[in-house]
C-alpha cells in the first residue's frame, strides 16, 4: 500500500494562486449554475486513473462563488446510476433546500433533475457535497466549494485562495480502493481513513505569491473521517474565520496543532515574506500539502484587510431548551442496548444492519425527532461522548457557540461554528437559536459513523416564541 513515506515523494503541481480548477461561472443576468453528477476518470496518484464520481467531470467539483444576500439557482442533474442529493454545508437556508435525502427531499433518481434555489445570508467559506449514502458518494468525489463573498469583497480574486483538502484510500498501483467502501471495520472504528492527501485534486500544488501582499487562504476538510493537524504559526498564518464565520479580528493561535475535523473550515490570512509550506503534522514526519512560493514584491503598500462579521442571533441560555445526547457504541465502546427502526438489535443484527453507534440508545433516523422547539427558542445541546473515538458533530441549518468542553479549553470569544470535534469521554455544550422552521439533522460527520447510527434530527416549528430580530435576514 501507498504510505506516508510515499506521500513525501509526490510531484509538485503549479497552480494559479486563487483559481480552483473548474470554476463555475454564473449565467448572464442571473446567479444560476449547472451541476451534473456523473462518473469520471481522474488521476489521484501520478498518472494512474481512478474511477470517481464528480460534479461537472472534475474532483473537487466546480467552485460556486456569489455574494452575500444574493440568491442562487443551481440546476442539478443526476447522471449517476445511483440516487443522490446535494447538501449545502454551513449555509442558513430554507429547510426544503438543505438536500438531505429521506428528510428534506426525496433523492434525485438516475437521469432526473432537481433545482436548488436559496438566498445566501452569510458571507464565508462553505462547501457542498452529496447527501445520500454520503460515506460512498463523498468518498468517491462528490463535493466542491461554495464561497460567499462579502458585499464588497475584502480580498480580490488574486488574493483569495480556496484549498479543499481530502484524503484518499489508494491501492497499488495508486488507484482508488473501491472494494473497501462499506467496510464494517471503518463503520465501527475511526471511519474511512485514506493514505494519500490531495489539495484541490492535486498533489502538493504551488501558490505563486508576492511578498508583502495579504492573502486569504480558505481551507476546507472534505475527508470522510480524517482529522487534519495543522500549525498556521509555522508560516505566519492568522485565523480570520472558523466554519465560514469571520472573527472580529485576526487571531494568532496560542496552541498547536489546530485540529481541522471533517467538514470544518478555517480561513487564514498570510502576509508572506519568504517561501513556506503548509503541512499536515499528525504523522512521524510532516506531510507537505501546499507550497507558497514568493516570487515578487508587492506593487503597492497594502493595509491588512478586516472582514465584516455576519449577524447571527445570540443564544440566551437563560430559560433555554436543554437537550442531552449520549453517544454510545462502536469498537472499544459499549451500550446497554441499541434500537434501530423500532427493533432492539442483538447478535447478528449488528452485522446485518451495519448499525453500531447510537444517540440515546437509538441508531440512525428515528420516526420522532430528538426534540422540537419553536422558532426563536434557544437550544442548549449537551453531547456526552461515551465511545472510544473522536467525532465531528454537525448541526444542519444553524451556527452555534461552543460554551464548554470538558478537559479542554474553548477558543477565545467562543466563535461561531457549525461542526465541532468531541473526544472520547468528553462532554461538550453548544448553544444556538432555532431560526428556520423545518426538520434538521444532527449527526457525526465521520460519514461512516453517520451511516452506522450516529444520525438524528430535530424540528423547528413555525410558531415563534418571540419576535426574531432583523439580524436573521439579509438587509
Amino acid at each position: 500500500m501507498i504510505d506516508r513515506r510515499n506521500f513525501l515523494a509526490g510531484t509538485g503541481v503549479l497552480v494559479s494562486a486563487g483559481v480552483l480548477p473548474g470554476l463555475a461561472v454564473a449565467k448572464a443576468g442571473a446567479q444560476e449554475f449547472d451541476l451534473i453528477a456523473g462518473p469520471v476518470q481522474q488521476a489521484l496518484y501520478e498518472q494512474q486513473l481512478s474511477d470517481l464520481w464528480a460534479y461537472n467531470d472534475i474532483v473537487p467539483g466546480p467552485e460556486i462563488r456569489a455574494r452575500k444576500c444574493e440568491r442562487i439557482r443551481v440546476n442539478f442533474r443526476n447522471n449517476l446510476e445511483k440516487p443522490t442529493s446535494i447538501h449545502w454545508h454551513g449555509i442558513r437556508i430554507e429547510n426544503a433546500m438543505d438536500g438531505v435525502s429521506g428528510l428534506t427531499q426525496e433523492p434525485v433518481q438516475p437521469g432526473d433533475s432537481f433545482v436548488y434555489e436559496f438566498e445566501l445570508p452569510d458571507s464565508g467559506t462553505y462547501w457542498y457535497h452529496a447527501h445520500n449514502k454520503s460515506w460512498n458518494e463523498v468518498g468517491r468525489g462528490l463535493y466542491g466549494p461554495l464561497i460567499v463573498e462579502e458585499r464588497t469583497s475584502t480580498f480580490d480574486r488574486d488574493h483569495d485562495i480556496t484549498l479543499i483538502i481530502d484524503d484518499w484510500r489508494l491501492r497499488q498501483p495508486g488507484v482508488l480502493d473501491t472494494d473497501s467502501f462499506g467496510s464494517l471495520m471503518d463503520w465501527s472504528h475511526g471511519g474511512r481513513l485514506g493514505n494519500w492527501l490531495l489539495v484541490n485534486g492535486k498533489s502538493r500544488p504551488v501558490l505563486k505569491l508576492r511578498s508583502g501582499d495579504a492573502y486569504r487562504l480558505r481551507l476546507i476538510n472534505a475527508s470522510n473521517a480524517r482529522v487534519l493537524e495543522l500549525d498556521p504559526n509555522r508560516f505566519g498564518g492568522k485565523v480570520i474565520a472558523y466554519d465560514g464565520q469571520a472573527l472580529p479580528e485576526s487571531v494568532v493561535l496560542p496552541y498547536s496543532p489546530h485540529l481541522l475535523g471533517p467538514a470544518q473550515r478555517i480561513d487564514l490570512m498570510v502576509v508572506p515574506d519568504a517561501d513556506f509550506t503548509i503541512e499536515e503534522i499528525s504523522g512521524d514526519q510532516p506531510f507537505p500539502l501546499v507550497d507558497g512560493i514568493v516570487d515578487g514584491i508587492s506593487r503597492t503598500a497594502q493595509l491588512t484587510p478586516s472582514i465584516p462579521v455576519n449577524l447571527i442571533p445570540e443564544p440566551d441560555v437563560t430559560g433555554a431548551r436543554k437537550v442531552k445526547v449520549v453517544m454510545e457504541g462502536g469498537a472499544m465502546g459499549g451500550f446497554v442496548y441499541i434500537t434501530h427502526k423500532g427493533k432492539r438489535l442483538e447478535g447478528e443484527d449488528f452485522r446485518k444492519t451495519g448499525q453500531s453507534w447510537a444517540f440515546n440508545g437509538i441508531a440512525n433516523l428515528a420516526e420522532a425527532p430528538l426534540f422540537t422547539v419553536r422558532r426563536g427558542e434557544t437550544v442548549l445541546l449537551e453531547t456526552i461522548n461515551q465511545t472510544g473515538w473522536v467525532h465531528a458533530m454537525h448541526v444542519h441549518g444553524h451556527h452555534f457557540r461552543v460554551l464548554s468542553r470538558s478537559g479542554a479549553d474553548v477558543d477565545d470569544g467562543k466563535p461561531w461554528r457549525d461542526t465541532f470535534l468531541i473526544g472520547p469521554e468528553q462532554t461538550t455544550e453548544v448553544a444556538f437559536v432555532a431560526e428556520i422552521p423545518g426538520k434538521w439533522l444532527y449527526h457525526c460527520h465521520m460519514l461512516e459513523h453517520a451511516a452506522a447510527g450516529m444520525t438524528t434530527w430535530f424540528e423547528v416549528s413555525s410558531d415563534d416564541c418571540r419576535k426574531l430580530t432583523e439580524t436573521t435576514l439579509c438587509y
